[in-house]
Order: C-alpha cells, then structure tokens, then sequence
C-alpha cells in the first residue's frame, strides 16, 4: 500500500477498529467461559445486559475494521500490489458478520424475550449453540486482525 493519506487513514482505521473489535470479542469470550458454571437464572440475567448495549459496541468497532479492509483491498489492487493479507482480514471479517447474523443474533433476540427467573428448560443448550458460534467468530476475527497486521507493515512488491 501507498504512503498516500487516504491509505495512511486506512492502515491506522484497521488496526485500531480491528483491534478494538478484536478485543471486544475476546473479552466477550472470556466472560461467557466464566458463566459455563453458572445456573440457568444467572446465566439469563447477565445475558439481557450483555445484550443491553454491547451489539452497539460490536457494530460501532466493526463496521470500521470492515471499511478499513476493503479500502485496503482497492488500495493494493489499484496499486498493482499484493492483495493477500488485507483480501483475507477482509473475508474472515465477513465470515465474524455471516456467523453472527446467521447464528448469534437469532439467539440473541430469543434471548431478550427470557423470563430471568424461569429461563426455559433447553437454556443451556442454546448456551452452548452460542457460545460455539462466538467461539468461531471470534477465531475469524483473532485471524483477520493478525491479517490487518500482516498487511500494514509487510512490505508487499508488486504482484
């Protein structure tokens, strides 16, 4: 990628969108991990305010980390260099948006409507399906930000 501001904003943008995202999710991780021993009224109650506002905070690190990517990509294609790095933080970034609309949000939005004293009876299970599928995006995005890493500091001669 160029020395050119707009791919300067870009470098910066991915990395520090990329990593907050990134981070938002582990931390996420680490928390669920933490409720795998917890009962049913426990593990709904923190639930409803893990979903109060932290799909704002996803969004609000994501979307950027996203654009970041993809202007990366149209910066080395534009600039005949290589595309690999920021091509695949942008598809693994994608792949954290298909795993979360597709599995985690459904779930969340079932979630939202839990009694948090009488959860019902398959709540563990529907733990499980979630946690994996934060599990998967999570990994997706650890990638995608080694990815963005990979490509804001490699220098990459033309393709």
């Amino acid at each position: 990628m160029t020395n050119s501001p707009t791919g300067t904003i870009a470098r910066f943008a991915g990395l520090l969108f990329g990593g907050l995202f990134t981070g938002f999710l582990v931390t996420v991780l680490v928390l669920e991990s933490t409720l795998r021993s917890a009962d049913g009224p426990v593990y709904t109650q923190v639930r409803q305010v893990e979903l109060d506002r932290l799909d704002n905070l996803a969004s609000a690190t994501l979307i950027p980390a996203l654009i970041a990517a993809a202007v990366l990509v149209a910066s080395a294609v534009r600039n005949r260099r290589r595309v690999l790095w920021p091509a695949l933080a942008l598809v693994l970034l994608m792949s954290v948006v298909a795993t979360t609309l597709v599995f985690n949000v459904p779930i969340n939005t079932d979630q939202l409507a839990w009694n948090v004293q009488a959860p019902p009876a398959d709540w563990a299970g529907v733990r499980d399906r979630w946690q994996l599928a934060h599990a998967v995006r999570t990994g997706a995005a650890v990638l995608a930000f080694g990815c963005l890493i990979a490509a804001t500091t490699r220098q990459t001669p033309p393709s």
